[in-house]
C-alpha cells in the first residue's frame, strides 16, 4: 500500500468546515475540471452507505469510479472507499480537527494500491503521486476560496435561489457553490420535475413557466441560452436570439406578477454587446455596438424591463471569455495547444477579456448580496490581453510551442465571415469598472493565474 496526505487550515469552526462537505455541491466543487468529471449517480450525502459513481476523462479512455462513503463521525471524519475503479485498493479518509474555536484543519489521507502489482508500482507510482499532489492542491485551494466567500456573508440569512441553465458549464458550478454555502437551489429546466435535476419546469418556446413555484424565492439567476459556438446558419442565428430574448421576457413578466417577488434578478448578457471596438477601453458606460451580437445583447437586456418596473433589482451579467478547463473556449483550445498546434488567431492584435470560471461564480455571488449593484456589470478580470498574449501565456503554462497561426481568411472560411468577425476576430478591451468600484476581489486577476488554477498547474 502507498500513502499520500495533504493538510490545510481554515479560519472557520470545525462544524462549518465539516458542514461544507455535507452539502450536495461539495463533490462537484472539489472535482478537478481538467479531468472533465461526470457524475453518473449520487445517492445520499457523506454518511455511511452513501455512494457516488463518476466518470473521469483523464486520458484517451474514460475511467468509471464507484465510491462508497463509510466511517462517518460528525465533525471528525468520513471515508471514501473504492468499490470499483482503476486502483487495486483506494481508501480516502477526510479528517477534521478543531484547532481553535474559529480555526480548523482538514487532512486528506489516501491509502492506495496500484493495479498489476510490481509492474504497476514500477511504471505508475510516480505518476500517481504527482497527480495526487496536483489534485489536492487544487481541492484545498477551491475549499479555501469558497469558504472565504461564504464567510463574508455568514451573518446574512440563507437564500433560496432559482437558476435557469443550471445544467450548463457555468450554471452547474454556480448551483454547486451556492449549495455549499447552505443556500437552497431550485433548478429551472425543460421537461418534467425531477428533484435535484429539474425543480421547476418551464418551456420558453410555448410561454410556459410554473409561476407558483417561484413565489417567495429570494433571487433568480438566468443563464439559459443557445450556444454561439455553433456555425451561424440562419436557423441558429434565430435560435441564439430567441432563446435569450423570449426566455428572459417570459421570466421577467412572470416575476413581475408574483405576490412575493424576488429581491434580485441576475440575467445573462455578454460583452459582445459592445461590438468590435479595437483598442478602446470599455466600461459599463461605453457605447454599445451595432453588429448582430450587439443587437442580440441589447434585446436580451431589454427583455428584463418588466422585472425592473416591478421593483426587482436587475443585474445584467455582461460575461467575458470564461476560462474553465471543463467547458467554454478554453476546453476547445486545449487539445490543439497540448499537441503544440496552437497559435494566434488572425493577426493576434485583437483584445480579449477573460475571467476565471471560479471568479465568475464569485462575482455572481457578490452581485446577489450587493444591493447597490444593478444594471450592467462587466464580468471580466481586471487585465484584458491581446490574442497574441493569450496564445503565449497558454503555451507557457502548458510548456508547449504555439507557432501555428490561424489566418483570418481561414477562420472566415471555416466559421463564416460574420461569425468569425464577431467572435474570434473581434477586439473587445473590457474592464470591470462596476465590480472594482463595489469592492469585489478577484482570486485569479491575471490570465496566467486563472489558467494555472483551472489546469491544476499553479
Amino acid at each position: 500500500m502507498h500513502e499520500f496526505s495533504q493538510r490545510s487550515t481554515y479560519p472557520v469552526p470545525v462544524e462549518a468546515l465539516f458542514a461544507w462537505h455535507e452539502q450536495p455541491g461539495a463533490f462537484l466543487r472539489l472535482s478537478p475540471p481538467w479531468d472533465a468529471p461526470e457524475v453518473l449517480r449520487q445517492e445520499g450525502g457523506i454518511r455511511d452507505g452513501a455512494q457516488v459513481v463518476v466518470r473521469v476523462h483523464a486520458g484517451p479512455v474514460p475511467t468509471t469510479w464507484h465510491i462508497e462513503h463509510r466511517d462517518y463521525i460528525a465533525n471528525r471524519q468520513f471515508r471514501d472507499v473504492q468499490r470499483e475503479g482503476p486502483f487495486a485498493q483506494w481508501v480516502h479518509t477526510h479528517r477534521f480537527e478543531a484547532l481553535e474555536p474559529s480555526v480548523s484543519a482538514l487532512e486528506d489521507h489516501i491509502a492506495y494500491a496500484l493495479p498489476l502489482g510490481a509492474l504497476g508500482d514500477t511504471f505508475g507510482r510516480n505518476f500517481v503521486h504527482d497527480t495526487l499532489v496536483r489534485v489536492f492542491r487544487y481541492r484545498h485551494a477551491v475549499l479555501a476560496g469558497d469558504i472565504a466567500r461564504h464567510a463574508a456573508y455568514a451573518n446574512r440569512p440563507r437564500l433560496t435561489v432559482a437558476i435557469t441553465g443550471a445544467s450548463g458549464f457555468i450554471g452547474r458550478q454556480l448551483a454547486a457553490f451556492l449549495s455549499t454555502g447552505g443556500h437552497r437551489v431550485l433548478r429551472i429546466g425543460r421537461g418534467p420535475v425531477v428533484p435535484g435535476h429539474t425543480d421547476i419546469s418551464w418551456n420558453p418556446d410555448r410561454g410556459q413557466l410554473d409561476a407558483s413555484a417561484l413565489e417567495g424565492v429570494d433571487a433568480v439567476v438566468h443563464l439559459a441560452g443557445a450556444s454561439i459556438a455553433e456555425r451561424w446558419t440562419s436557423a441558429h442565428r434565430a435560435a441564439i436570439k430567441t432563446s435569450r430574448v423570449e426566455s428572459t421576457s417570459l421570466l421577467a413578466h412572470t416575476l413581475a406578477k408574483l405576490s412575493r417577488k424576488p429581491r434580485v434578478l441576475l440575467s445573462g448578457s455578454a460583452i459582445g454587446i459592445y461590438g468590435a471596438q479595437r483598442d478602446e477601453e470599455l466600461t459599463e458606460r461605453s457605447a454599445l455596438g451595432s453588429d448582430y451580437l450587439a443587437d442580440v445583447g441589447k434585446a436580451w437586456e431589454g427583455a428584463t424591463e418588466p422585472a425592473s418596473r416591478a421593483g426587482i433589482r436587475v443585474v445584467h451579467l455582461r460575461t467575458g471569455i470564461v476560462q474553465g478547463a471543463a467547458g467554454g473556449a478554453l476546453a476547445k483550445q486545449l487539445p490543439l495547444f497540448k499537441y503544440g498546434a496552437g497559435g494566434p488567431l488572425g493577426d493576434g492584435t485583437q483584445w480579449l477579456s477573460p475571467i476565471a470560471l471560479d471568479d465568475h461564480i464569485g462575482a455572481m455571488h457578490f452581485c446577489l448580496w450587493q444591493d447597490t449593484v444593478q444594471g450592467p456589470v462587466n464580468l471580466v478580470a481586471p487585465t484584458p490581453v491581446t490574442n497574441a498574449e493569450f496564445t503565449r501565456t497558454l503555451a507557457d503554462v502548458l510548456d508547449r510551442p504555439a507557432v501555428l497561426p490561424a489566418p483570418a481568411f481561414a477562420l472566415r472560411l471555416a466559421l463564416g465571415r460574420e461569425m468569425a468577425d464577431s467572435t474570434v476576430l473581434a477586439s473587445q478591451r473590457v474592464v470591470p469598472a462596476v465590480l472594482q468600484a463595489a469592492g469585489f476581489t478577484w482570486r485569479h486577476p491575471t490570465l496566467a493565474d486563472m489558467l494555472r488554477f483551472e489546469l491544476g498547474l499553479a
